[in-house]
C-alpha cells in the first residue's frame, strides 16, 4: 500500500509540470488593459501595414516554420534550411517589413568600425550575433525602458535584448499585462511568457 502511494505521488509530481506546459494558457491583448496600440507612421514596403505590425507578423510567420535551433554559417547570410538561432527571428521579422538587416548591419559596421571592435567584418554572420545587434539597435533605433514594471511601454514589434539572447515582443500578454516574446532558444516554445525569465539589457523600437 505504501509503495502504491509513493508511486502515485511521483506520478503527480511528474504530471503537474507537464500539464503546465501542455495546457494552453489564456492570453490577453492591449485592449484588456486599456493600453493604446502603437503603430508606426512608416510603411516601408508599401503593403498597407505599418512597420511595427509587419515586424511582429514577420516574426510570427518565421516561427511558424518551427526552425530547429542550431548555430551554422551560411554563405547566403540568412538561413536557407530549417535551422536557425535567436537572431534569425529578428532578421526575418525585419525582412517581412522590407528591411534587409544583413545589409543594414554590415553598412553600420563598415561606417562605424570603432563601435563594433571587429577586425574582419563578415556580412554573412555579423548580423546574426547578439552583441552586434545590441550595438546596431543602440545607435539606430528608439531606446525604450528596460523596466518590466512599465509593461505598457512594451509593444508588439519591439526588440528586446538579453545577455546572449534576443526576441521580438508579441501582441499577446499574460494576466498581469506582461507581454509574451517571440524567440528561438531551442525549447520549441516560440511564443512564450518568458520576458521576466531573462535580464533585459536593451529594449528598442525601430524608427
Amino acid at each position: 500500500m505504501k509503495k502504491k502511494i509513493i508511486i502515485t505521488i511521483l506520478i503527480i509530481i511528474l504530471i503537474i509540470p507537464l500539464l503546465y506546459y501542455l495546457v494552453p494558457k489564456k492570453t490577453y491583448t492591449n485592449k484588456d488593459f486599456n493600453i493604446p496600440d502603437i503603430k508606426s507612421t512608416i510603411d516601408y514596403n508599401n503593403n498597407g501595414i505599418d512597420d511595427y505590425t509587419d515586424i511582429h507578423d514577420g516574426a510570427v510567420l518565421y516561427i511558424k516554420t518551427k526552425p530547429k535551433y542550431k548555430s551554422k554559417y551560411y554563405n547566403t547570410g540568412y538561413p536557407n534550411d530549417n535551422y536557425g538561432v535567436c537572431t534569425d527571428v529578428v532578421a526575418f521579422a525585419f525582412k517581412n517589413a522590407g528591411y534587409d538587416l544583413q545589409t543594414l548591419v554590415d553598412n553600420d559596421i563598415n561606417n562605424h568600425k570603432e563601435r563594433y571592435n571587429i577586425d574582419k567584418p563578415d556580412k554573412n554572420i555579423d548580423f546574426r550575433r547578439v552583441k552586434n545587434l545590441k550595438i546596431f539597435f543602440d545607435n539606430n533605433s528608439t531606446i525604450l525602458t528596460n523596466n518590466i514594471n512599465n509593461y505598457s511601454e512594451f509593444q508588439k514589434g519591439d526588440i528586446v535584448i538579453f545577455p546572449k539572447h534576443i526576441a521580438i515582443i508579441s501582441e499577446k500578454r499574460n494576466k498581469k499585462g506582461i507581454p509574451y516574446i517571440i524567440h528561438n532558444n531551442g525549447n520549441h516554445r516560440y511564443i512564450e511568457d518568458a520576458l521576466t525569465r531573462y535580464k533585459i539589457i536593451g529594449h528598442y523600437r525601430w524608427k
